[in-house]
C-alpha cells in the first residue's frame, strides 16, 4: 500500500474517531510529544474525545485533501465541517504524520478557522 493510501485510510479512521467520539484512536496515533498549534496536547485531545452523555458531533465531513508523501513522513492539509448541538463549524487542518517503529503517528498539526 502506498504512503498516500495508508494516510488516507488513517485520516478516515480519524474522522470516525471524531464522530464517535473514540479516544483510542488518538491514544494510539497521537505521539506523546506531538505539537498541536505549538503546544503538547495529547492528554487534552484524548480527554476531549471521551464519550459523554451523547455524541459530540452528528456529522463530520472532511474535504479538499492534499497528502504529500515524504517517505517516512506525510503532510496532510484538509478542511473539516463539524455539525453538532452547538451548530456547524468549518476548520482548516494541517497534520504531519511520521512512520516510527513501523507505525504512523501524528507528530504535529495546526487548525484554523
Amino acid at each position: 500500500m502506498s504512503v498516500v493510501a495508508e494516510i488516507r485510510e488513517l485520516e478516515e479512521r480519524l474522522r470516525q474517531a471524531e464522530l464517535g467520539p473514540d479516544p483510542r484512536f488518538f491514544e494510539e496515533h497521537l505521539a506523546d510529544d506531538a505539537l498541536l498549534d505549538g503546544q503538547r496536547a495529547k492528554e487534552k485531545v484524548v480527554a476531549a474525545h471521551q464519550p459523554g452523555a451523547g455524541p459530540k458531533f452528528s456529522r463530520v465531513e472532511m474535504s479538499g485533501f492534499e497528502i504529500i508523501d515524504h517517505g517516512i513522513a506525510a503532510v496532510v492539509t484538509c478542511t473539516g465541517t463539524y455539525e453538532g448541538p452547538q451548530g456547524t463549524v468549518t476548520l482548516d487542518f494541517m497534520r504531519v504524520w511520521l512512520r516510527r517503529a513501523g507505525r504512523w503517528w501524528i507528530i504535529a498539526g495546526t487548525v484554523s478557522r
